[in-house]
């Protein structure tokens, strides 16, 4: 059977959370739930669903994640949702499982947010807060220029200014590392990577510990958007081209 790709996208949360959930039961994936204690703009239920396919004591496993950050989530879930119409499940080779996390934060897919309920970038959040938290001076500096107290046509205009001076000063790329690389003094600011571990943290973790313990070998597929031209599918490895771990992700 031949499955139209854009079909297997949806508009919301719910429409995602439906097809995944049907997709996942005809592929024969065992389903199972973590309730978020939030709900949706529809007063609707909102979780991190978990489909698993393949035997259940597999030493080597595919985990594939949607919504880590939440708008993104409807890429994601896309992506599953199709490959599992395919029937790509009954291809699997012996000995491999895959698991499924249909939206890692559902709060942030649901109210078409990046960040959790509590404004937590979710790639930020997974530091040891054991440690003292890392320091980001300049974001420090810039935080009431990003998050002035009042939204005006005079505030953007300010914010503009104030940026493109210091980048002029500072250099582009400081500019994007005082934005983008994390900070977790300002609970309201950018990028924030919280007090604690998150809701979405925590689920994610006990996921892991319950269902990979067995797991001797394990690939993590996180899929996000917003890198790259419209449409275009760009693998990212957190990696020097010339490292080892490279060369695997690469074959």
């Amino acid at each position: 059977m031949t499955f139209n790709s854009a079909d297997s996208f949806s508009q919301a949360y719910p429409e995602a959370r439906a097809k995944f959930l049907e997709a996942a039961a005809a592929a024969g994936g065992v389903l199972d739930a973590v309730v978020h204690p939030e709900r949706g703009p529809d007063g609707g239920e909102l979780a991190t669903d978990v489909a698993w396919l393949g035997p259940h004591d597999a030493e080597r496993v595919l985990v594939m994640l949607s919504g880590t950050h939440g708008v993104e989530g409807f890429c994601g879930s896309g992506a599953q949702i199709h490959w599992l119409r395919r029937g790509e499940a009954k291809r699997l080779p012996a000995g491999l499982a895959v698991m499924m996390l249909h939206a890692v934060n559902p709060y942030g897919f649901a109210w078409l947010r990046r960040v959790t309920e509590d404004n937590v970038d979710l790639n930020r959040n997974w530091i040891d807060f054991a440690k003292p938290l890392p320091a980001n001076q300049a974001y420090d500096s810039l935080h009431d220029i990003f998050c002035p107290a009042e939204w005006t046509d005079q505030t953007r205009a300010d914010t503009e200014a104030a940026i493109q001076r210091f980048a002029a000063e500072h250099g582009a790329m400081m500019l994007q590392t005082a934005m983008s690389a994390g900070q977790y003094a300002h609970p309201d600011g950018l990028f924030f990577g919280g007090k604690g571990p998150t809701w979405s943290r925590r689920t994610q973790t006990a996921i892991y510990q319950q269902r990979l313990a067995q797991a001797r070998k394990v690939a993590i597929i996180d899929f996000h958007t917003g890198l790259g031209p419209w449409g275009f599918g760009e693998q990212i490895v957190v990696g020097h081209p010339d490292s080892a771990e490279f060369g695997r992700a690469r074959r």
